[in-house]
């Protein structure tokens, strides 16, 4: 199958292969929202602006979200939050942590797939520091998992983090381009077992080996009912 993402685009990021699946103006608007929220991370966390600035910025952005809070309606999405439990790679991600061009918590992660591996690449900003200009290990955790859940997908099952083991074989710089790859190994009834790699300038930093457990579909859609109705009895 040629890989059907289109980096030019606005969420070529996004992996998807249906046909009948488009670019809505109103997806575009969110994942430019969603951008311009991870710039104002980069500059508050990298920078620090005169206190007349930072005053006149807290304002606008009070704003945005009295704007943004006046909205009552929970909001649906197309897709998954996490890749492990789609079926398939080639569905919408729009709201991952991890890969979600929707959300602004998202480096993103630029992700796709290529024979029978998943690889991509991410850079984390200044927000996501732990040891002094490196990345936090547990933000590198939280990609692996979702990187080795886009990988588990190749088995045609979704499924839910059993085990993730992270070695982390140098500190992985931020700022830099990290290149990532995982692949299927294998799987055994329920038990599907992945492993991945990150690299920056071709050296490895760390590696990882993840245990998925297929899920039951009637799980997942009482984990749905449960998300839109946290609170029947009220």
């Amino acid at each position: 199958m040629t890989d059907p993402i289109q980096p030019d685009h606005p969420y070529g990021r996004i992996i998807h292969a249906a046909s009948d699946i488009v670019d809505t103006p109103e997806r575009d608007a969110i994942g430019r929202l969603a951008q311009g929220v991870r710039e104002i991370i980069e500059g508050l966390v990298a920078h620090r602006a005169p206190l007349a600035e930072m005053d006149e910025a807290a304002a606008l952005i009070e704003q945005v979200a009295d704007l943004l809070g006046r909205q009552t309606d929970q909001r649906g999405y197309e897709g998954f939050a996490e890749a492990a439990n789609a079926d398939t790679p080639y569905t919408f991600f729009d709201n991952s942590p991890i890969i979600g061009m929707a959300n602004p918590l998202a480096p993103p992660a630029e992700l796709h797939i290529e024979g029978d591996k998943v690889i991509g690449s991410v850079v984390f900003g200044s927000a996501y520091e732990g040891p002094p200009g490196h990345v936090h290990g547990g933000y590198l955790a939280a990609t692996f998992d979702e990187l080795l859940g886009l990988a588990q997908t190749l088995s045609g099952q979704s499924g839910m983090t059993g085990t993730l083991t992270i070695r982390y074989r140098r500190p992985t710089a931020l700022h830099r381009v990290i290149a990532l790859e995982a692949e299927l190994i294998k799987v055994d009834g329920r038990k599907v077992t992945v492993v991945g790699r990150s690299f920056v300038d071709g050296q490895l930093t760390a590696e990882s080996e993840g245990i998925f457990i297929s899920l039951n579909a009637e799980r997942f859609a009482q984990l749905l009912r449960a998300r839109q109705d946290p609170d029947p009895a009220g």
